[in-house]
């Protein structure tokens, strides 16, 4: 019986094109500069997401505790929110390796922060406080998108208190489908963008950073110093511009099934979250454990939690999706 994984989208395996233009793509040495594959992708996302420069890097967490450090200082702070990738699931990169200090604030329901908030935390320039130099958005948060409204206000808010704005868009173009719009007129508003992609646009490695030539100057200085200098990685820039090229329409259909799977487990009972993207969430309590342990039974991986969290992907088809749902329905019935 063929596997379900609904961990995450980060469990997607390379396509068959993919997998062909990895193959062929011509190669250099990138810690000289020389991998013509890797400096096609850095400029082409650049140019794309309306930014000078870019940085290809192995990582979601690296990129951005680089752009972390690139906008702040020893002693400086950057805001976030509580429940940020960036604060809460990169083991503190910022804190151990930048001394950059996070202030912390709680996330609202529809995924952002309350910018009256943030204002209301950026320190005034006396030696008592850390420096505060940034604001940390994600989008989407949990699957939640980030109105673009929303993201201009931001962008007003740091630049009247003069802070730099960065942007965790590991599934940017998740955000970007959701909207209707360019994936542009979202990073527009960022003085920097770290986009995964190997999350939902199903390449095997790799996160671009993207900001001003300075930033990237820094953040490539950086990347050395934390070990993410890299070779012949025109093999992974490869599968980055194939996904950009052929693989972002296919989104759309991973919130489909997303939606699909939140309605047929209403339809079981249980308690669901509204899902925008590709994520769906489901109140568990203390059946989590028991629920994956059947789901196993049946080839399907999922991570045990109260607020259980289901992902959905390139990988995964809506009869699969219609399999997982009779799993759950059978077991709500015991």
């Amino acid at each position: 019986m063929t596997v379900i994984d609904l961990r995450s989208d980060t469990v997607t395996q390379p396509s068959a094109g993919m997998r062909d233009a990895m193959a062929s793509a011509p190669l250099g040495d990138d810690v000289y500069g020389e991998d013509p594959t890797v400096n096609r992708l850095e400029a082409e996302l650049a140019s794309r997401l309306g930014f000078a420069s870019a940085l290809f890097v192995p990582t979601g967490t690296m990129s951005n505790l680089l752009a972390l450090m690139a906008h702040c200082g020893r002693g400086d702070e950057y805001i976030v929110g509580q429940l940020a990738h960036t604060y809460k699931y990169e083991g503190g990169g910022a804190a151990v390796l930048g001394s950059i200090q996070p202030q912390p604030l709680e996330n609202q329901a529809d995924g952002s922060l309350d910018l009256n908030q943030v204002a209301a935390v950026i320190k005034p320039d006396d030696f008592h406080f850390a420096r505060t130099r940034l604001l940390a958005l994600e989008n989407t948060m949990q699957g939640k998108v980030l109105p673009i409204e929303y993201l201009a206000a931001a962008s007003r808010v740091t630049r009247e208190h003069g802070l730099a704005l960065h942007l965790d868009g590991a599934r940017l173009y998740n955000a970007a489908i959701k909207l209707g719009v360019n994936a542009a007129d979202i990073t527009r508003h960022f003085d920097s963008v770290s986009v995964c992609l190997s999350k939902g646009l199903g390449a095997p490695v790799g996160t671009v950073l993207c900001g001003t030539e300075e930033l990237i100057g820094k953040a490539r200085r950086l990347r050395k110093m934390v070990g993410g200098g890299w070779r012949q990685a025109g093999q992974l820039a490869a599968a980055g511009l194939y996904a950009l090229d052929n693989q972002v329409e296919g989104l759309a259909h991973d919130h489909e099934n997303a939606q699909l799977l939140a309605e047929g487990l209403l339809a079981a009972g249980y308690e669901v979250e509204p899902v925008q993207t590709n994520m769906v969430y489901v109140q568990m309590g203390d059946r989590s454990q028991a629920l994956k342990a059947v789901a196993s039974e049946h080839s399907i991986k999922l991570t045990a939690a109260p607020r259980l969290r289901m992902v959905t992907h390139r990988d995964v088809s809506r009869g699969q999706i219609e399999r997982v749902i009779d799993v759950f329905t059978e077991f709500n019935r015991q």
